[in-house]
């Protein structure tokens, strides 16, 4: 009987994720393209080769590497915080929680999309910092200028993302036993000796599983950037997984962006093994 419950979504899991892993990772040493007249021809290393001399790879690298080192602490410290404010049982905690957490069920799509209007030139940011400025503020074209783009893509997912991080971080404060807080306030320790001696320690598996949710997540942006900016200006704000997509679908070369995903792949196993591993239990 288990076995048969587990069959539909193995099935599923193997059409959908399983198969087409492996054709990724086949098509990567082949030239194969979405439509060509000319047969699918094994090709060696020469995606590879061409992959780490292009610089726009080199690009998408840097940029997906800055978005992580901000997005990863940022959003992590911010859904904890708010998670510390909210695990009081007051009155008014079920509406802040909704509040934080409505970005989160809003499609990524709509919110990105929303974020456009915000950042124009005559959008609401300009406008309400030209009002905080009595005037004296230049209006920015943050999503066209490359030295705010990326900025700009940063805060607007920190903003959509931190309302689930601090759901998780929630569910771990409360499974916090209250004596230890009890015991705590009998040893004399202040608030945040009580975060540091108790809150922190016991959150181990909540932010070891956040951190790495967190780190895959920023290192496979692609949906904001293909809705608000297309990877410009300049490829200011290209990602890996943007790139891929575009030389898979928009450049037609289904083996160049196989071999793409396959590096992007090893990069995610290796981060993902230096975390488990620092943050495994000693």
């Amino acid at each position: 009987m288990g076995w048969a419950m587990l069959l539909p979504a193995s099935i599923l899991l193997l059409l959908f994720i399983g198969i087409p892993v492996l054709l990724a990772f086949g098509l990567a040493f082949t030239n194969a393209r979405t439509i060509s007249p000319n047969p699918t021809r094994f090709i060696g290393f020469e995606n590879f080769t061409r992959l780490f001399s292009d610089p726009t790879f080199w690009f998408a690298l840097r940029n997906v590497a800055v978005f992580a080192v901000i997005v990863v602490p940022v959003q992590a410290g911010l859904g904890l915080l708010l998670a510390v404010l909210i695990n009081k049982q007051v009155r008014s905690s079920v509406f802040f929680r909704t509040v934080y957490f409505l970005p989160v069920v809003t499609s990524m799509v709509v919110v990105s999309l929303l974020w456009m209007f915000i950042y124009q030139n005559d959008g609401m940011l300009n406008q309400v910092i030209a009002k905080l400025t009595f005037g004296h503020w230049q209006a920015v074209d943050w999503l066209n200028d490359p030295r705010t783009a990326m900025g700009a893509i940063i805060v607007m997912s920190i903003w959509q993302a931190v309302g689930q991080h601090m759901l998780i971080w929630l569910s771990g404060l409360q499974t916090i036993p209250g004596e230890l807080y009890e015991a705590a306030e009998l040893d004399g320790c202040s608030a945040w000796e009580q975060f540091k001696n108790v809150t922190w320690p016991c959150l181990r598996s909540t932010r070891n599983m956040i951190l790495i949710t967190i780190t895959i997540a920023a290192m496979s942006l692609f949906t904001q950037i293909n809705v608000m900016t297309q990877g410009g200006p300049r490829d200011a704000t290209t990602t890996v997984v943007f790139e891929a997509v575009r030389s898979g679908f928009q450049q037609q070369e289904m083996g160049y962006a196989s071999a793409i995903t396959l590096v992007f792949f090893l990069i995610i196993m290796v981060i993902t093994g230096i975390q488990r591993y620092l943050t495994r239990e000693k």
